[in-house]
């Protein structure tokens, strides 16, 4: 059975939401409807749909008297989407200690195993820079088997979170112990022991966010002496 080919609208939805997250369109940028329409050879119709899905994605704003804009990254908002993760991806890891296949337990270790082999060619420094790491949580929050949390996590929360990774250029020193709590966080699933791969993933994003408030410490202080 062909797949039917994507409406105009969810086409111009992937080109914009990829600008987004890469930085092509800034933070704030305005989405003008007839200005969308005129570059990308759509309708209006199609532009303003195409708005409506960013905005329903938390990927854009409405701002009243302004239309819509690209986000705009704050601090607090990132603080509030790693509580957010820390309590969708410790439930995630519970059901995948239930639920994930065996095949699939497989594939994620083989995933690490590639990663590691990355970072060591990079000298330890780079396994959480890009998407690796969150190919690594997208997987294990397939294998829950709850299509309602995977629908949560891996559209609209990690779309954002690949904003602010641009934004802030999380990178830094901890890779290494990144890589061993994914680790971890597998060998308590394959175990089939829901409370560790739920504690040892909610104690992993916690140290994360720790890392990134360490790391983002200097882009606020620049602001407010900016301010």
């Amino acid at each position: 059975m062909r797949t039917a080919p994507p409406s105009a609208a969810a086409s111009l939805f992937a080109s914009l939401r990829e600008a987004i997250i890469i930085g092509d369109l800034a933070a704030g940028a305005r989405l003008g409807e007839s200005d969308l329409a005129r570059r990308h050879g759509v309708a209006r119709s199609t532009a303003r749909e195409a708005i409506a899905a960013l905005v329903n994605r938390g990927l854009a704003n409405w701002r009243r008297n302004a239309g819509a804009r690209v986000m705009t990254p704050s601090v607090a908002e990132l603080r509030e989407l790693y509580e957010l993760r820390e309590c969708l991806e410790g439930m995630a890891c519970r059901l995948a200690a239930h639920n994930m296949s065996d095949a699939a337990i497989d594939a994620v270790r083989t995933l690490l195993a590639t990663q590691e082999a990355d970072m060591e060619r990079r000298d330890g420094s780079a396994y959480i820079q890009g998407e690796h790491d969150l190919d690594f949580h997208c997987r294990l929050v397939a294998g829950s088997g709850n299509s309602m949390l995977d629908a949560q996590l891996s559209d609209a929360l990690y779309d954002k979170l690949r904003v602010y990774r641009r934004q802030f250029g999380m990178v830094g020193p901890r890779a290494r112990p990144a890589h061993l709590e994914h680790v971890q966080i597998v060998d308590a699933i394959a175990e089939r022991d829901p409370e560790m791969a739920e504690m040892l993933m909610r104690r992993h994003i916690r140290a994360s966010l720790a890392n990134i408030q360490r790391q983002i410490e200097p882009h606020t202080t620049r602001e407010e002496s900016a301010a």
